[in-house]
């Protein structure tokens, strides 16, 4: 009987080891609940007799550092930066419409927050866009106003990190982005509308 435990625990420790994903000193990695980190360390701690290896992750943004097993970094959702394709589905994100469902703010609120500590890169463009303001729309409530400044700074932390390029270049890349898309669409709806009017004009007239 204790030779089949022995065995089973060897796979059991094989398993584990299969999910471990590696990251390196000096990495930068995205953290669903904090956004892009930098692995400044790997560090073996002594918890309940255990040894245990921990990644320690820097959030320079939040002045924070944070120690993740690393048997646990994929579990915990840690995940290495985006790669080229991702970053293009994001942007291709942020050029569509927003898509506001009508439902009462609080569950939209709920949702958006959801999104932004997913980890993932798409989810939280979806909030940049459907949040993001031109200075003809309506202004934004306080609520609003914070949860898509911490959409924007998510992604634009990751963007600037994958491209290795500057905050602020990259949150420029992001707003420009936004700013042609929005401009794009109210041209577009300027012209349908106008088309739309000659059409009724056109049957009024023949009506006539």
């Amino acid at each position: 009987m204790a030779t089949p435990k022995k065995s089973s625990s060897k796979a059991g420790s094989k398993k584990a080891k299969a999910k471990k994903v590696n990251f390196k000193v000096g990495e930068y990695i995205v953290y669903p609940a904090h956004g892009v980190g930098k692995v400044t360390g790997i560090e073996k701690e002594v918890i309940a007799e255990f040894d245990l290896e921990v990644y320690v992750v820097l959030f320079e943004q939040d002045k924070m550092t944070l120690r993740v097993p690393t048997i646990k970094a994929s579990t915990s959702g840690m995940r290495a930066l985006s790669n080229d394709l991702v970053l293009k589905d994001a942007f291709t994100t942020l050029k569509g419409r927003a898509r506001i469902k009508r439902t009462m703010w609080s569950r939209r609120a709920q949702e958006y927050e959801a999104k932004i500590n997913s980890g993932d890169m798409i989810l939280v463009a979806e909030v940049v866009r459907d949040l993001h303001r031109t200075d003809a729309q309506p202004e934004q409530s306080y609520s609003e106003r914070q949860l898509y400044e911490s959409a924007l700074d998510r992604m634009v932390r990751e963007v600037a990190a994958i491209k290795k390029v500057d905050r602020s270049v990259a949150l420029d890349d992001v707003l420009e982005t936004l700013a042609r898309a929005r401009s794009r669409q109210a041209a577009k709806a300027a012209k349908e509308a106008e088309a739309a009017s000659e059409g009724e004009d056109g049957t009024e007239n023949a009506a006539a």
